[in-house]
């Protein structure tokens, strides 16, 4: 099997008990594990992470999560990594804390004889505009606006990471207390929806961030799932060993 799940948000200050909200993610894991060859993480995971030049010891709340996700790769689970809009900065730190494969853009994939597409779900529709240019011309325009997106972010991430951890995290926490869902599902619908239309072809469509558990039908031979979360409704999906890609809930 292979599972794909996101949007826990651990560490948010509206969880009431953040413990409790840690052991059953860590759970609903072990619970995968049974039958996992690889989990798919599609964004933010963490309500806010940033890797601090200062020792950031606020992390060490997080360390059951941090010992399952080696756990599980210790038995030979793949884990993949994809950055949200809440998580978008983690990076190395990350990377040695858990192991994970951390992706910073969607991605193409083919598993158990299907084609899927694999994004976080914002910032899709920026790369849309350019369909009637050539391929290569396609090709040098995404080069051109991820290297500029690049050179901000890591600029950006640089600074933030030379504040003392207590007030980087004061300010990320009550950031991300006010952010929305800026792309719906309908914006995702027409998003693959035009990527058929291109001969961009995939079986399946998966996306996190709307915090919607959906299975829409695109094409007679193309569906979009939306993943939920793993903060209130607790949903996920599940890929068998035919191909066959359904959403779960874990209770």
């Amino acid at each position: 099997m292979i599972y794909f799940l996101s949007d826990a948000h651990i560490g948010s200050p509206s969880i009431l008990d953040g413990n409790e909200h840690q052991e059953k993610l860590i759970a609903l894991l072990e619970q995968m594990s049974k039958d996992a060859s690889a989990i798919y993480m599609l964004g933010d995971m963490f309500d806010f992470w940033v890797e601090y030049y200062i020792h950031d010891s606020s992390k060490r709340r997080f360390t059951p999560f941090f010992k399952a996700l080696k756990k599980l790769q210790k038995q030979g689970i793949k884990i993949h990594y994809f950055v949200g809009d809440h998580d978008r900065w983690a990076s190395d730190g990350l990377k040695k804390l858990t192991g994970v494969e951390i992706h910073t853009y969607p991605c193409s994939i083919t598993r158990n004889g299907k084609a899927l597409f694999l994004a976080y779900g914002t910032g899709l529709y920026a790369y849309n505009w350019y369909r009637s240019y050539s391929r290569e011309r396609q090709r040098k325009i995404r080069q051109a606006i991820r290297k500029n997106d690049q050179l901000n972010n890591a600029f950006l991430h640089s600074l933030f990471q030379m504040l003392p951890p207590a007030l980087g995290n004061k300010i990320g926490y009550k950031w991300a207390q006010k952010q929305t869902n800026i792309e719906d599902k309908d914006d995702l619908i027409d998003y693959a929806k035009d990527e058929e239309k291109h001969g961009n072809h995939r079986d399946y469509y998966v996306f996190g961030h709307t915090h919607l558990a959906l299975d829409v039908p695109i094409t007679d031979n193309s569906r979009m799932i939306l993943l939920g979360d793993c903060f209130e409704q607790w949903t996920y999906a599940q890929l068998d060993d035919k191909g066959n890609l359904e959403i779960k809930n874990y209770k």
